[in-house]
Formats: C-alpha cells, structure tokens, sequence
C-alpha cells in the first residue's frame, strides 16, 4: 500500500494492528515510483482475508490508502 506523506501517516497506518489484535509479521517499505519521498508498504500478518475481522481491518486500511493491493492470502496449515 501507499501512503500519503504526511505526519502520523505510518502510525495511522499501524495503529488499527495493535487494536485490533493483529499480529504483524513483517513491514518492509520501498521507495515509490510516483514521486518524491513516497513509499510504498509490504506488510505480513496472520489472518486470512475472508476471515470477517479480517475482511472488516483490510477495509480499514483500503480507506487510508492512495494505493491498496491484497498481494496473497494464505489459510493457516492445518497440522
């Protein structure tokens, strides 16, 4: 995903991880293409998302973002 560069952008970004519950597994960041000091978010949780809660937290991050794309979404290993 992409943010818009603006204070507190990042923090928005990962705030909705901590309440909701969420385990973030991995963020990496790599500069974007579109111009200057923007950045581009790959982000790793545990969840799937046709998982409701999960469903409902992508949305709430779709809302923040300039760009927003689900890369993959894996089901849990049944062992």
């Amino acid at each position: 995903m992409s943010l818009k560069n603006q204070p507190g952008a990042l923090y928005r970004l990962l705030e909705p991880f901590d309440r909701r519950g969420i385990d973030m597994t991995r963020l990496e960041s790599r500069p974007s293409h579109s111009g200057v000091w923007t950045y581009r978010f790959f982000i790793d949780f545990i969840g799937h998302q046709d998982e409701p809660h999960i469903h409902a937290f992508l949305d709430e991050l779709r809302g923040q973002a300039m760009e927003f794309k689900v890369l993959g979404s894996y089901p849990k290993a049944m062992l």
